[in-house]
């Protein structure tokens, strides 16, 4: 039976940053996952690095997304240099698109939000929006313009993460995933995997939307698949510069000339089609922003699986088992707070200690509703 310092199921980008920040500590990693890894959520994403709040409900997502683009550079820099390979980093903004609809009072709010969570926001006119992008629609009324947001190539992303932490001495192990926790007396010992199991002082839950299909995690995890359709597009007739927002609906450019365009919102289960339905309603919402996207090639069209929690919130943190953490949920954040996760995560195994509250996302909320329901 092998053992380590800290074992981590699931091999995705949030998986692999954990395992990176670890073994740079010095510490013995190992990282199991059910299939190839980095090849599910964090495959599927669109690559944006946006802490703005989707609305006023999410606020409390904002001190620990502002953390993670504070790291984004230095985290590059370790996962390239390590790797050496590159992850398509790009900061160019982002344009809020107000097609109709929206007043001047709703722009204020929206301006009033980001301001107030330390983001530069700069409200624009649809014409002074189109001296940044000619390529928009010359029906847009109005756009918030917000400078300083990146986004990389999330797949490269990935696969870069992945080659820094096995060069860091990190164990992974595709298609041998955890099936339950290792458990005795209020301790979690490590994980049962397909066919053995492997002991850690540290185990890490970090399988998106997979993590509650593990035995014993469900409790701190209830996480379900929010399936996303997403497309690539190519067009020589669009050049765009910074990433497009408009509702759900975004275009996020790529160093390769290829266009991004997302993304539905499906609580399907763990069904990963494509549908005719889903690509409708994404090739029309790129149409609206950006008519000259008619003529465009359609390159791959793809569905992932985003980990969603019941309060849409992440879920990282210890648990009331000694040794267990859980570092998944973060649905449509989860490139966004990848710096964030591995450090917190990381932090708290190196230190009991860690430089941002996380407490709002303890996976102890769940134990504790589950009490207060009586079950």
């Amino acid at each position: 039976m092998k053992s380590y310092d800290a074992v981590v199921a699931g091999g995705g980008l949030i998986g692999a940053s954990i395992a990176l920040e670890l073994a740079s500590e010095g510490l013995r990693v190992a990282v199991f996952d059910v299939q190839e890894p980095g090849r599910e959520a964090s495959w599927a994403s669109a690559g944006m690095i946006s802490p703005a709040p989707e609305n006023s409900a999410m606020a409390s997502l904002l001190p620990i997304s502002m953390a993670s683009v504070r790291l984004y550079p230095a985290f590059i820099q370790r996962v390239e240099e390590t790797s050496g390979k590159s992850v398509g980093y790009r900061k160019d903004g982002a344009l809020d698109l107000l097609l109709d609809g929206t007043g001047q009072s709703e722009i204020d709010e929206i301006l009033a939000l980001h301001r107030g969570a330390g983001l530069r926001a700069e409200a624009l006119s649809g014409p002074e929006a189109r001296e940044l992008e000619p390529a928009l629609t010359a029906e847009l009324r109005a756009a918030i313009h917000r400078p300083d947001e990146a986004s990389l190539d999330n797949r490269l992303l990935t696969h870069a993460t992945l080659e820094a932490a096995r060069r860091k001495g990190v164990e992974i192990f595709p298609g041998n995933g955890a099936k339950a926790l290792w458990a005795a007396t209020g301790t979690c010992k490590g994980l049962h995997l397909q066919n053995s199991r492997v002991e850690a002082k540290w185990t890490v839950i970090a399988a998106g939307c997979f993590s509650a299909r593990i035995e014993g995690v469900a409790g701190y995890a209830p996480v379900t698949p929010a399936k996303g359709q997403m497309m690539a597009l190519r067009c020589e007739a669009v050049n765009l510069k910074k990433d497009l927002w408009s509702g759900h609906m975004y275009l996020v450019p790529r160093n390769d000339g290829r266009i991004i365009a997302g993304a539905t919102v499906e609580y399907e289960g763990f069904d990963r089609n494509v549908t005719v339905a889903g690509m409708k309603k994404i090739l029309t919402g790129a149409i609206s922003l950006v008519p000259a996207l008619e003529s465009a090639r359609i390159e791959e069209t793809w569905a992932g699986l985003r980990p969603d929690s019941p309060d849409h919130l992440p879920i990282l943190g210890p648990t009331n088992m000694e040794g267990l953490l859980i570092a998944t949920g973060h649905f449509r954040s989860g490139i966004l707070l990848t710096p964030v996760t591995a450090r917190l995560v990381g932090e708290w195994i190196t230190t009991q200690k860690v430089s941002e509250d996380w407490a709002p996302f303890s996976p102890m909320r769940f134990q504790t509703a589950r009490h207060s329901r009586g079950a």
